[in-house]
């Protein structure tokens, strides 16, 4: 393949991955741990935290940080995750392209 139609490969998949990022955003990720939901986008951004009524007291502060931290990790995991798989054929591609195929 000639520099040109190389350039122009890559530009087409710059544009697939620029796509890809913004559906990303509007991905929603749920995940909870002891009734603590925490909601992150596919970029990883935690969006939204819920907290049961009964974690709402002083006592189980240290146990509700607990909590929001394991929920926030599980939830930025899956949307690593999805991420992934949704830029797992862009990069593929792209990897080709830059002479990390086979028959190069």
């Amino acid at each position: 393949m000639n520099m040109f139609g190389k350039a122009r490969d890559i530009y087409k998949l710059q544009k697939q991955a620029k796509q890809i990022k913004k559906e990303l955003v509007n991905i929603h990720i749920e995940a909870e741990t002891d009734g603590v939901v925490i909601t992150v986008n596919g970029e990883m951004e935690v969006i939204a935290a819920k907290i049961p009524e009964e974690m709402k007291t002083t006592e189980n502060s240290e146990k509700l940080q607990a909590v929001i931290v394991s929920a926030a990790n599980k939830a930025i995991k899956k949307a690593q995750e999805i991420a992934a798989e949704k830029m797992k054929g862009v990069m593929g591609e792209m990897q080709g392209l830059m002479g990390g195929g086979e028959g190069q």
